[in-house]
């Protein structure tokens, strides 16, 4: 795109320049500063563009480890402790609490908790906060 507007610019520069001994140098200076703004915008896609390949191949690589964790309705959950009280055990408080049973999992990674006992949570977990339980 860059290369079909650069020579016109150039040849009406040229043509300026002639006129510039009439006395017309505004005419140079705007297009001069038109001429920068051409290949600023240009030097700015082309930087976009080469970032957006680096993040892309950075997302390729990541989506290759990660395994999506499903839960499904009766499986067996730890739940992650989010608690900022400090705790007399200090570093060996648990960091996990439970086993608990998912009553319903939900889209978009949140779930619905039971106690064993059968008490249902108020609020959902989101699935970050959870891993599965093998008994």
């Amino acid at each position: 795109m860059i290369q079909r507007h650069l020579p016109i610019v150039d040849s009406l520069y040229s043509k300026q320049r002639k006129m510039m001994l009439k006395g017309i140098p505004d005419e140079i200076t705007r297009l001069l500063e038109y001429k920068k703004k051409i290949i600023q915008l240009y030097l700015e896609n082309q930087q976009k563009q080469s970032n957006w390949g680096i993040t892309n191949r950075m997302k390729k690589a990541f989506d290759k480890k990660v395994k999506p964790r499903v839960f499904r309705e009766g499986d067996l959950v730890l739940k992650k402790v989010l608690s900022f009280a400090p705790d007399s055990r200090g570093k060996w408080t648990p960091n996990y609490e439970g086993p608990y049973v998912v009553k319903r999992a939900f889209s978009g990674g949140a779930l619905m908790l039971t106690t064993m006992d059968g008490e249902d949570f108020t609020r959902p977990v989101n699935s970050d906060a959870v891993k599965k339980y093998f008994a």
